[in-house]
């Protein structure tokens, strides 16, 4: 049994069991990733993948257990990998943040500014996608954490921090009759076009909520993931934006208002993401400090090591 056998079982399942696929992924030949898995399944005594002729067309029962077996050997030689170039380099290396755009364009600019100052040697890479995409990013080591909402709280495989919380606000022209109303409400709302985020995104699930209890049925006239372009279409006076709060800036906004509905739609809990069984390097605990003032790396690893079942802001 050796490393590269156990390679070749994850990547032929990772590329939906197609050989040819896997061994072009591993810079390998077809007949010598077949030829492997064979040898392992001999070795093992028992059939990993189902076939159809000379074809793996799934995985056995003993093969989903070998296959766990598989990603925790894997996920502990690229922890020793990483602990190496720690210890090799303190201050240097990689580091892939995958996020969503609200993250990426409104709450991570300054934080990682500090971060670059911090650690000028370190290559920062920011991945952008839905929350699901980018909590896949993390679970395929293409990332080192992940940053969204509460979305990516309830996956497997996946542990959550909070970093912070915020609140969407209704965004119109100046002189909208929702900026008379002492407080607005989901009643007065429905009756605008809706501009909004897509269902995927920014807390999108609470607004549709939030509708749905009071039995109200909303024109969302635009879905979007990007509150840039939602404002853009607000300006334009073809209905009423819902963006996070921290998406609206009053110098460079300045040709819309923002109403605070944090007592419509509640208040929502942007978390970090890592996963599980993970090894962080040093700066990855520095950024998430950065993140979130509330954690510190003793924290962070209690956490990590199940010490801790969770943390709340």
């Amino acid at each position: 049994m050796n490393l590269h056998q156990l390679r070749f079982v994850r990547e032929a399942v990772r590329q939906n069991f197609n050989l040819t696929e896997a061994a072009k992924a591993l810079y390998t030949s077809q007949p010598g990733v077949s030829k492997a898995i064979i040898e392992l399944e001999e070795e093992l005594g028992v059939d990993i993948f189902t076939r159809h002729g000379k074809r793996i067309r799934g995985l056995t029962e003993p093969g989903r257990a070998v296959l766990r077996s598989v990603e925790l050997i894997m996920q502990e030689i690229e922890g020793l990998k990483r602990i190496g170039k720690e210890f090799a380099a303190q201050d240097s290396g990689s580091f892939t943040i995958a996020t969503t755009h609200t993250q990426a364009r409104y709450a991570l600019p300054k934080v990682v500014q500090a971060f670059t100052q911090k650690f000028p040697k370190v290559r920062l890479s920011l991945l952008q996608g839905n929350p699901k995409q980018i909590a896949e990013m993390v679970l395929k080591d293409q990332a080192d954490l992940a940053i969204a909402t509460e979305a990516i709280a309830s996956i497997d495989g996946l542990i959550t921090l909070p970093c912070y919380q915020w609140e969407h606000v209704v965004v119109v022209p100046h002189g909208h009759p929702l900026l008379d109303a002492k407080v607005i409400t989901l009643e007065e709302i429905v009756h605008y076009p809706l501009i909004t985020y897509d269902s995927a995104f920014t807390g999108r699930a609470k607004i549709d909520h939030a509708f749905a209890i009071r039995e109200l049925k909303p024109d969302i006239f635009l879905e979007a993931i990007d509150a840039d372009v939602i404002k853009t279409y607000v300006e334009l006076g073809m209905g009423v934006g819902i963006i996070a709060g921290m998406a609206f800036d009053a110098e460079r906004d300045k040709g819309l208002q923002a109403i605070s509905v944090g007592h419509l739609f509640g208040s929502n809990v942007s978390r970090v993401a890592l996963k599980q069984g993970a090894y962080l390097r040093s700066y990855v605990y520095s950024f998430i400090e950065l993140l979130t003032p509330t954690m510190n790396r003793k924290l962070i690893e209690q956490v990590m090591s199940g010490e801790k079942d969770s943390y709340e802001l």
